[in-house]
């Protein structure tokens, strides 16, 4: 049995997490971390004030990360130096450094670290997987994948500042796919990207383009959007021989040149993100999304942003008329 203690009462935690631990057959919730202690009451555990005092005074042995962003490296290193095994939320931090101080404190506890990109365990996309490696679309030469929408609703304003969130849709949306790229073509080898304030007069960028090349060669464009009003959830990957379609990404169809088939996520999207945190730590399974595949994205997310800030001088006048 693994008892956990999660950090945060958000909708993500009360909507997701939270049910998913009780639902796993080998978890139980054992606390929560709230400065709002009625926040804890329906759930019949004790609530501690901060992370300081449940990590001395509580009896778990794992911690779920719920907070946002800007606190993820903070408490993921504080838990894993007690001892506990953490399975955080996406993205694991503000930088790259974030990422790898979390994967280098996991490795030197001997914990485990996870991150909740839980696309990975969608059935799809294992499918998806399967089929390149089965070689039915030949070799994959370019991956698309967009995610637009409008803004993010008042119950989650905290992403629209950069001090809380890092960032906007590159950082929000735009990890997961980054994350799913990463998971079928391996180490990525280069990055540029172009930012926008195209609609709104916000703190961070409301639209973000991402060009990322693969070791292997894929070319891979990542497109997500806080100013559309027409939705779009769309991810290809096309090889030599044909194509694989997983639009929408969140949706249960995957087209193939074999056909189409439908395979259905579990119905809360964190239940088998936390299922193979708890094998992973009492079976020594394979964690599908751990430290140490997560923190490339946050090195793709800050190359990102690099690039999109750097104009060579010698081109800074490219697009210039001389008339």
């Amino acid at each position: 049995m693994l008892r956990w203690l999660v950090v945060g009462i958000g909708d993500i935690a009360t909507k997701r997490v939270i049910p998913a631990i009780q639902e796993e057959r080998r978890s139980s919730l054992a606390a929560l971390v709230t400065r709002q202690p009625e926040k804890a009451s329906p759930y019949n555990v004790e609530p501690f004030a901060d992370l300081e005092e449940a990590l001395q005074q509580g009896n778990f042995e794992a911690v779920y990360i719920a907070t946002p962003v800007f606190l993820h490296a903070t408490q993921t290193i504080q838990a894993l130096r007690a001892g506990k095994h953490v399975l955080c939320e996406k993205p694991m931090g503000m930088n790259f450094s974030e990422a790898r101080n979390m994967t280098e404190t996991a490795e030197q506890c001997g914990r485990h670290l996870g991150i909740a990109y839980y696309r990975r365990l969608y059935p799809k996309v294992r499918r998806a997987l399967e089929l390149i490696r089965q070689g039915k679309i030949g070799q994959p030469l370019m991956a698309f994948a967009t995610c637009h929408s409008d803004m993010p609703d008042s119950n989650r304003s905290w992403l629209l500042d950069p001090k809380c969130a890092g960032g906007g849709p590159l950082y929000d949306i735009a990890s997961h796919r980054i994350d799913l790229l990463n998971h079928f073509f391996g180490e990525p080898q280069d990055v540029r990207a172009c930012l926008s304030n195209t609609v709104h007069s916000i703190a961070v960028e409301d639209s973000a383009t991402v060009l990322i090349k693969y070791a292997n060669g894929v070319h891979a464009i990542v497109d997500v959007r806080w100013n559309s009003r027409i939705s779009r959830d769309e991810f290809r990957i096309v090889g030599a021989q044909g194509e694989i379609d997983l639009s929408p990404l969140n949706g249960p169809a995957l087209v193939w040149p074999g056909g189409c088939e439908q395979l259905p996520s579990h119905q809360n999207l964190h239940f088998p993100c936390v299922e193979n945190f708890v094998d992973a730590v009492l079976d020594g399974e394979v964690l599908l999304s751990s430290g140490a595949s997560a923190h490339l994205t946050d090195g793709i997310t800050e190359k990102a942003i690099t690039s999109a800030r750097i104009i060579p001088e010698n081109h800074a006048n490219l697009f210039t008329s001389n008339r």
